[in-house]
């Protein structure tokens, strides 16, 4: 009998694949294993193997394997199951969830080759234009993707180009399959066998005399070696010889020294095995600890709901050690990757080189060493610490998940699919490994608290700062007053200014929050009105003084600054709005002395760009620190003593259901920052509109206020937590098109779902990257089943699918959405 496999390959369609393998392979092979296909007419993909059968398809005729890539499994049991419920809840499919999960070093790349005939002959004047700079690449390039020809060519579609030169005998394909991840080989050396004994090394040196670079390296390495009695890194005998690696190679040549190669891994810890002690819990912590153990007894998920500065993190590194002790690995979810970067050292002090980093400004290379290391009976992970993506790895006995920050919108992806949101995903993943799952933060997001108030989850409290520091001192300043009165020097209130030279007289450090970076949203003609916009999307451009340029947020499009109006010629161009770059620009001009530093998406680009900012501002080196909101979310600064919020009103006039959750959640998290040690910190929001309900209880701290005026409201509007929310974007770049798609398909909708479907609608921003957006929002109540709503969606979006006139148009779907 003829043994077949069924295998997901990494690309967007619903079903599995069947491929027929010999009897031989059906022996070796085991689901989880990677092997390479043949998918359509020339592409080779990685198909992941899901089970072995002896059952041939019968709509189509099985082709056979390329390859085996695996010795054993890559992906477990658990995660395939984790990757269906993944799929099938969040409206995509499993090939989209494999391409997300797996590191694309693990995915095997078919790129269609193109190659030069060198033995054609041919008459360059027949070739048309865009043929002859194809040729004329080959003759710079022996070899070209296709892609790059695109590049070349400027243009999308090269296939009928590069057909006619095929036809033409000019140029020939070629597949070529090559594995991506390639281990890390450190090169070491030692002394040749025959110069090991002090007698030849003595004859070796006298031989060398001649050479004095040549003996200063044996001698050099000899030292070294003595210490250890091991091979050397050759980095290191460079270093202690100060020679080249020439005069290296040249040694080895000659026998003299012998080299080695040996596998490491790319992230390693550097500390030693004598490990900080843990600190030791104070009551309210040891009575969090108690609550969240007997709520883990009962089965639940819970929820820690502890002041900003409360000493969370010591509480989840208890909970750590305990599960490690019973020889469980522990998984520790961020929403922010600066955050990662002060809780490394903390969790590297504590556990040494049980902790992994999972995140992803890695290196593709380092992603596959971590997902190797948390794989295995043993694995030598056993605390991984990571961004959203982190839920992914191949764990094998998962016995904790922390989710810090839960209420953070940064657990939510949004593109590409799977649009999952990370902290329900992650209560799923605890649920198939039957681990415990921890939720933390100062501002749990309603639903989770709703969850406790019905409960679902448990729930453990800390209502004191680590220390018994008083909560900040909150004061909110009316700058709609001050400007009347013209008191404002550029943004910054006297109130503000005041506070800051206080704190800066003391030696104290300051954080300044604006939600927007760049130097200004608009830049205007004060002549004409006339405001530069994004070819490609419904945008302002974005001036970035720096570089002085105006910058797309959306699509990265940018020109160089205009010196007048593209309009009317006028040069009188000035800007309105404020972001990051603005005010620490009027900071050096008001305080000339202070040390000022920003942090947000333009200063953090490289891998170790959060790193650079978070550890000169640790020391000291910075005085006032500028921020998006990645400063929001769980920093620990020793020294800062004072907090000021630019502008309140960004954050609460947004047409979102979710701006004041959002906004006190924000606010009230970045006033944590200030004064966390023993000196009661202060706190400064500048508002247009001071008497608004949130920034109110902002100012008293009151959760619990906001979370039932929140609750009640989205009740009255049929909103989470009490229903469920299905938003579906369509996109396409005929506007006509759109319109006429989206209005058949929320008439298909409205048909079953009547008032609960809302739009289609434009969102905001209308157009991005020249492709337009419409939405429709379903509202699911608690009356209806999730899973047939899903499954009537799918069948309006088969029909739909059937009109030919609506093929092109993208259909989004994005289930809880946020």
């Amino acid at each position: 009998m003829p043994y077949f496999i069924n295998v997901i390959l990494p690309i967007p369609l619903e079903k599995q694949f069947t491929y027929s393998i010999s009897n031989a392979e059906a022996d070796l092979l085991k689901p989880g294993m990677r092997v390479a296909v043949p998918f359509g007419k020339s592409k080779i993909y990685t198909g992941l193997v899901v089970t072995v059968h002896q059952t041939p398809p019968t709509v189509y005729e099985a082709k056979e394997i390329d390859q085996i890539l695996d010795d054993t499994p890559l992906v477990t049991a658990i995660q395939l199951q984790f990757w269906e419920w993944l799929a099938q809840y969040y409206m995509c499919t499993v090939g989209e969830v494999f391409r997300a999960a797996v590191p694309g070093a693990l995915l095997l790349e078919s790129e269609t080759l193109i190659l030069r005939n060198q033995k054609a002959i041919i008459d360059e004047n027949e070739l048309k234009d865009e043929e002859y700079l194809v040729f004329e690449a080959l003759q710079h390039q022996p070899i070209l993707r296709v892609r790059e020809i695109s590049d070349i060519l400027d243009k999308k579609n090269v296939i009928p180009i590069l057909n006619r030169l095929l036809l033409k005998d000019i140029i020939f394909l070629k597949e070529e399959v090559y594995e991506q991840y390639k281990p890390k080989l450190v090169r070491y050396v030692q002394l040749g066998k025959d110069h090991r004994s002090e007698e030849n090394l003595e004859a070796l040196l006298t031989s060398l005399s001649r050479a004095p670079k040549q003996s200063q390296v044996v001698l050099s390495l000899f030292q070294l070696q003595a210490a250890t009695k091991k091979p050397v890194k050759v980095s290191d005998l460079e270093k202690s010889s100060n020679t080249s690696s020439a005069i290296i190679k040249t040694l080895i040549d000659k026998g003299i020294l012998e080299e080695q190669f040996v596998r490491t891994d790319r992230v390693v810890f550097e500390g030693g095995e004598d490990y900080e002690a843990l600190k030791s819990l104070n009551e309210y912590q040891q009575s969090a600890l108690g609550e969240i153990n007997n709520a883990f007894s009962m089965g639940k998920v819970t929820l820690l709901h502890g002041v900003t500065s409360s000493g969370k993190t010591e509480v989840y590194v208890k909970l750590i050690e305990d599960f490690i002790a019973k020889g469980k690995q522990a998984l520790y979810l961020l929403p922010e990757i600066a955050l990662t970067t002060q809780l490394i050292s903390r969790l590297q002090a504590y556990f040494g080189n049980k902790v992994a980093v999972y995140h992803s400004k890695y290196t593709v290379q380092e992603r596959v060493e971590v997902w190797n290391n948390v794989l295995g009976s043993k694995p030598k992970a056993q605390i991984v610490i990571g961004a959203r993506s982190a839920l992914f790895l191949p764990f094998q006995n998962l016995g904790l998940i922390i989710v810090d920050e839960e209420h953070e919108s940064s657990f939510k992806q949004y593109d590409p699919a799977p649009r999952y949101h990370a902290r329900d995903a992650a209560i799923v993943l605890g649920n198939l490994h039957g681990s415990k799952v921890l939720l933390g933060s100062a501002t749990p997001s309603v639903e989770s608290y709703y969850n406790v108030k019905t409960s679902k989850y448990g729930y453990a409290q800390i209502l004191r700062r680590y220390g018994d520091v008083l909560m900040p001192d909150i004061e909110l300043v009316d700058i709609r007053e001050q400007s009347r009165k013209k008191r404002m020097k550029g943004h910054f209130s006297e109130r503000l200014m005041e506070e800051i030279s206080e704190t800066l007289e003391n030696g104290e450090q300051v954080i300044l929050f604006q939600n927007r970076r760049g130097y200004a949203p608009i830049m205007e003609c004060t002549s004409c009105g006339h405001t530069p916009q994004c070819p490609n999307c419904d945008v302002s451009l974005t001036y970035h003084q720096l570089r002085k340029q105006l910058r797309c947020h959306y699509c990265s499009h940018h020109i160089a600054l205009q010196t007048s109006c593209q309009a009317c010629g006028s040069a009188t161009l000035d800007t309105k709005g404020f972001g990051t770059e603005q005010v620490e620009q009027e900071l050096q001009t008001l305080f000339p002395k202070a040390k000022v530093g920003r942090m947000d998406l333009d200063t953090t680009r490289g891998k170790y760009g959060y790193e650079k900012i978070i550890t000169a501002f640790e020391q000291q080196e910075i005085d006032i620190l500028v921020g998006t909101q990645m400063l929001t979310k769980g920093l620990d600064f020793r020294n800062v003593n004072l907090v000021g919020i630019m502008n309140a009103d960004t954050l609460l006039n947004f047409p979102d259901y979710r701006a004041h959750e959002r906004s006190f959640q924000l606010l009230t998290q970045v006033a944590g920052r200030a004064g966390r040690t023993q000196k009661r910190g202060k706190v400064i929001i500048q508002s247009y509109n001071p008497e608004h309900r949130i920034l109110q209880q902002v100012t008293t701290n009151d959760y619990i206020e906001m979370f039932n005026e929140q609750l009640y409201e989205r009740e009255q509007f049929k909103y989470p937590p009490n229903n469920k929310i299905i938003k579906i974007t369509f996109k396409h770049k005929d506007y006509n098109k759109l319109n006429e798609a989206t209005d058949w398909f929320a008439k298909s909708l409205k048909i079953g779902f009547g008032k609960m479907v809302l739009g289609p609608e434009y969102p905001p921003v209308a157009r991005i990257r020249n492709q337009y957006l419409k939405n429709i929002l379903l509202k699911i109540g608690k009356d209806h089943s999730l899973v047939k709503t899903k499954n009537n969606i799918k069948k309006i979006e088969k029909s739909f699918n059937a009109i030919s006139y609506y093929r092109g148009v993208r259909i989004i779907y994005n289930v809880d959405h946020i």
